[in-house]
């Protein structure tokens, strides 16, 4: 039984996060991040999905869609990703979180000629509920993106902090270049969140570079995920 009850207020935010099984890739290429990502935006509503269309060629209808949550922030890696989200309706994120793992994993084993689970068990979920949770949580999603530019920057400080931004900036597969002004999948999350919390990518580019050189100090009490 999950450990977690996922309300629904805009004060609640929950850390969404699952991996592959054993630890496997699940994305192999970029046509599956390309897929994840418009699975994010398809399957968030409550009608029924559309066939697979690229992500860059999304065309958001606020006035027709009715969504089960908020997407504030995502970073998809090669064998994991995070999301950071508000539950819009009772249920939201559960029916979300299924209709994600149920048809990533079908479109996956389908192209890969396999069978079975994809995921390591149910997604795990922290419930962020905090204003200085609220501040960091994206920096944390965000900054995952940089295993990819230095593997070792979690134990070891950052060699070049501005190579660094220009990396989360320019790594497609996450929010981070929402966040810091430039364009990338802006239909798929919400930027009232982004304005109310920073005001304007400069701000958050200023907190995230404080996040990067102080991370320690940002996390003094690191999180725990049920599920």
């Amino acid at each position: 039984m999950r450990k977690i009850e996922f309300i629904t207020s805009d004060i609640y935010l929950y850390h969404i996060y699952n991996r592959g099984v054993d630890k496997r890739n699940i994305f192999l290429e970029n046509d599956d991040y390309v897929r994840f990502i418009h699975d994010l935006f398809e399957f968030n509503d409550t009608r029924p999905a559309r066939e697979f269309s690229r992500a860059k060629n999304i065309i958001i209808d606020q006035e027709k869609r009715k969504l089960k949550v908020e997407i504030l922030a995502f970073c998809l890696m090669p064998n994991h990703f995070h999301l950071l989200l508000k539950q819009k309706e009772d249920r939201g994120i559960k029916e979300f979180m299924h209709k994600i793992g149920t048809g990533y994993t079908m479109y996956f084993n389908r192209k890969n000629k396999r069978s079975g689970v994809l995921f390591q068990g149910r997604f795990k979920a922290k419930l962020i509920d905090n204003e200085p949770y609220f501040k960091y949580m994206p920096h944390y999603i965000h900054a995952n993106a940089l295993d990819l530019f230095q593997s070792d920057w979690r134990e070891q400080s950052i060699k070049n902090i501005k190579q660094a931004l220009e990396f989360l900036k320019k790594y497609r597969w996450s929010s981070c270049s929402d966040y810091l002004g430039k364009k990338n999948f802006q239909s798929v999350i919400s930027k009232n969140f982004i304005d109310s919390m920073w005001g304007n990518s400069e701000h958050y580019q200023q907190d995230l570079e404080e996040y990067i050189k102080n991370r320690d100090m940002w996390e003094a009490e690191p999180p725990t995920y049920l599920g």
